[in-house]
């Protein structure tokens, strides 16, 4: 089979990574992809918002099935035009994706299926909605309601704090995302990640996983779009996934079929575990990005055969198969990230790293000639095996000590939630 892969991340590193090992692969193709994915991918220069583009491009080669990673283009409809042309896609419809593309539209869900998740108001006026804050106090949630690249979520533990987020969401700060607000009671508990795989109908469970949102040690600082996961995630429990699953899952794909609007693809659930049970903080409508790093590192089973399972409807009699080791991923990061940060930085001592235990995945990387470029944010993801997660970590961390890249930094304690329960249990 063909494929193109869309996307430029880490997590499309991770995808193109898990795709090329299938057998029935016969030729990858990424758009536009980074200097990691060129490793077993070949690069195409298309402008990935020009659906007609991406369309004519998938006739040419013959792509058999196109696989859509990030956000933005699902919630721009490339699904829907990709299969209007008579291809196929992984992903969501557009009209499925405002799942993630619009908060309220999932509180939405979750009233009509009655989803356990966080009281809330939504609002489209700064005045109102500082008077709501006003009201609840804080600690509070507030959420630009449309796509703000992972950084429209402010949890406010002070009411100026709240203010000051409302304020920056009716100023224009995330643009038309932030639009219409919507603000939450803060929930108490631990997070998690948990993913599942849809074809309209059915839903298999995936591998749990448990990310960093926070920029710095300790979980301070700002909240960035990750900055290191792991799997497996202990606090979900097999009983606590049975209840995810019938209490938020499945209602959700079922009130989503009854609507006329199935979902298919990557449901990712983000996750508070609470005294009172799971509750649903947000949900994504792809793989998390660094989650699905982790996630394809314990993955036995073919990627491409799971992916077409959920595209042609026949995940009912699909399963998938897991390394019982667990697996750590460490985002290295531009210094200034999220904020203000330098590109075109020069990283080295990567060639010999890579093992049957560790992979480094490009996030934004370039090359320039021989030499290997930073070109974002969030640059590399190192990803290790570990029998648990302290010996993952060890690897992970050897290899980030061997990295030559000054202009880089990390975090050192990702996984230290599951270090704690190793050490104790």
């Amino acid at each position: 089979m063909k494929l193109l892969l869309i996307g430029s991340g880490g997590r499309e590193h991770a995808l193109a990574w898990a795709l090329a090992k299938s057998p029935r692969l016969t030729a990858l193709y990424a758009a536009p992809g980074n200097a990691g994915i060129a490793q077993v991918a070949e690069l195409c220069d298309l402008d990935v918002a020009d659906h007609q583009a991406v369309i004519g491009f998938c006739k040419d080669k013959g792509i058999d099935l196109v696989v859509v990673g990030p956000e933005a283009p699902l919630v721009a409809g490339l699904v829907d035009d990709l299969e209007a042309a008579g291809l196929k896609a992984f992903g969501p419809s557009k009209a499925a994706a405002q799942l993630e593309g619009s908060k309220a539209f999932t509180k939405g869900v979750c009233d009509e299926a009655g989803i356990p998740t966080a009281g809330y108001g939504r609002f489209d006026s700064r005045d109102a909605a500082l008077a709501y804050v006003r009201e609840k106090g804080a600690p509070i949630v507030v959420k630009a309601d449309g796509l703000a690249a992972g950084k429209g979520v402010v949890v406010a533990m002070s009411l100026a704090e709240a203010e000051e987020a409302v304020t920056a969401c009716f100023e224009g700060t995330f643009g038309a995302a932030g639009a219409e607000v919507v603000i939450e009671d803060f929930l108490q508990g631990e997070e998690a990640s948990f993913f599942v795989l849809s074809d309209g109908t059915h839903a298999l469970a995936l591998a749990t996983a448990q990310d960093h949102k926070r920029a710095f040690d300790g979980d301070e600082g700002p909240n960035t779009g990750g900055m290191g996961a792991y799997s497996p995630a202990p606090v979900l429990t097999d009983p606590l996934i049975a209840e995810v699953m019938k209490t938020i899952i499945e209602p959700t794909i079922a009130t989503l079929a009854k609507r006329g609007t199935p979902f298919k693809g990557v449901l990712y659930a983000g996750l508070m575990i609470t005294a009172e049970g799971p509750k649903l903080i947000e949900y994504n409508t792809r793989f998390g990005d660094p989650e699905c790093q982790v996630l394809m590192m314990r993955l036995k089973s073919d990627l491409l055969d799971l992916l077409l399972a959920s595209v042609e409807g026949t995940l009912a009699t699909a399963s998938a198969r897991w390394r019982d080791e667990a697996a750590i991923s460490v985002v290295m990061a531009a210094r200034g990230y999220p904020g203000t940060y330098a590109k075109g930085t020069e990283i080295r001592g990567l060639e010999p790293l890579a093992s049957d235990r560790l992979e480094v995945f490009h996030a934004g990387t370039k090359m320039d000639g021989a030499r290997l470029l930073a070109n974002g944010g969030r640059v590399l993801n190192v990803t290790a095996l570990g029998s648990n997660v302290q010996e993952a970590r060890k690897t992970a961390y050897d290899a980030i000590d061997a990295i030559d890249w000054p202009e880089g930094f990390c975090r050192t304690d990702i996984g230290w939630r599951a270090v704690a329960r190793e050490k104790t249990g």
